[in-house]
């Protein structure tokens, strides 16, 4: 299926001016789900700025109101110039993030051991040799390099990511690990968490009008309510 040229920016724009589900952005967008509500939490690795789909010719306000409906709908894309896209070649990583490539490599590494050197490779965005150094601890800068996870750095998605493990826990002949941080009644869950941002909001703006500096009001992120 076809994605938006920038689908984080997207994604962003979409939370910001519609009602549309998070399933909805997700499968539009071809992200997951926790990347939607880190977006809509702001608790996303980098502040995102919204990319109008509609101005861009990539999906029709016909659509959007078909899907705010019904939350069923899938957005089917519009037909937009074509895009040049990345076939061969290392992933490309903005400049800003690649000193961060070492501390990703080294969670999947850690956590993943399963993962090829390829697979890391097309990941990350890296070559084989760096992920060598970092996994015989030999990496020039090893004594300075934390595992964190690639997708809170920015480095890749949590739908690639979990692509890569399924498919390299099937070449181990290995069950592949199931995310449960879904379970339970998940659209209860995301109404809670939209409806706690557009009440932070409108007390953010009611404190504003009355010109009075109270606290900030407690509201729960995608990731305090997935912590185990």
């Amino acid at each position: 299926m076809a994605q938006p040229l920038m689908p984080h920016a997207t994604a962003s724009w979409l939370v910001d001016n519609t009602s549309l589900s998070f399933e909805q952005i997700a499968e539009f967008c071809g992200l997951h789900i926790l990347e939607i509500q880190a977006i809509a939490d702001d608790t996303a690795a980098t502040k995102l700025t919204g990319r109008d789909p509609v101005r861009a010719h990539e999906l029709t306000q016909d659509e959007i109101d078909k899907g705010q409906k019904d939350p069923n709908y899938v957005l089917k894309m519009s037909k937009g110039p074509d895009q040049i896209r990345r076939t061969k070649g290392p992933r490309y990583t903005p400049v800003s993030k690649r000193q961060d490539k070492p501390d990703g490599i080294a969670w999947i590494i850690r956590n993943h051991p399963e993962i090829s050197d390829g697979q890391i490779s097309n990941l990350i965005g890296t070559t084989r040799t760096t992920i060598a150094a970092i996994r015989d601890r030999t990496h020039w800068n090893i004594a300075n390099i934390t595992p964190k996870d690639p997708v809170t750095l920015g480095l890749t998605t949590q739908r690639e990511l979990d692509a890569a493990v399924t498919k390299a826990a099937k070449a181990h002949g290995i069950e592949a690990p199931v995310d449960t941080r879904l379970e339970g009644d998940r659209e209860a869950l995301i109404e809670q968490l939209r409806a706690e941002r557009d009440q932070a909001a409108r007390d953010a703006e009611a404190a504003a009008t009355a010109g009075e500096g109270e606290a900030a009001p407690v509201v729960h992120t995608a990731e305090t309510l997935f912590k185990h």
